[in-house]
């Protein structure tokens, strides 16, 4: 098994994902579902009237790492805009795929996810709740 993958600090995060439900009227959603291990995120967004994440929900059936990744973006998502949501899915990637380093600001908690570089089986599923932002985000927008 993957014990030093799942630390305390990985662990700690996936007990404690905020916004768990669903929102009454949804500007937009999306889910995404990792297709090796199963792994599933919907997420719910409500936009303001500058397009940033006003009210957020989620429902998660994932792995440890999907749920670490998850409790990151619903401590930060709130006033978040596509931009900022799609450079830190973008840069989340490249740090888990090529090595390099984890988002700044408000997404920053994701270094605590850099031990999975070494696991690409697992790539897919921590990726997800920052892919089913974006997706989300941008419904709301086309709307």
């Amino acid at each position: 098994m993957d014990h030093e993958l799942y630390n305390t600090a990985i662990l700690t995060l996936a007990a404690g994902i905020p916004h768990l439900g669903a929102l009454d009227n949804p500007h937009g959603c999306a889910t995404r579902t990792a297709r090796l291990c199963g792994s599933r995120v919907q997420v719910q967004v409500v936009l303001d009237k500058t397009g940033r994440v006003q009210e957020f929900a989620q429902e998660v059936k994932a792995c440890a790492l999907g749920q670490a990744a998850s409790a990151i973006l619903g401590a930060g998502v709130h006033g978040a805009d596509l931009a900022e949501l799609t450079h830190a899915r973008d840069r989340f990637r490249a740090m888990v795929k090529d090595g390099l380093s984890a988002p700044e600001g408000r997404f920053s908690a994701l270094k605590t996810l850099a031990a999975i570089k070494e696991y690409p089986q697992r790539h897919a599923s921590a990726l997800l709740p920052f892919e089913a932002v974006v997706e989300a985000v941008a419904a709301a927008r086309a709307v």
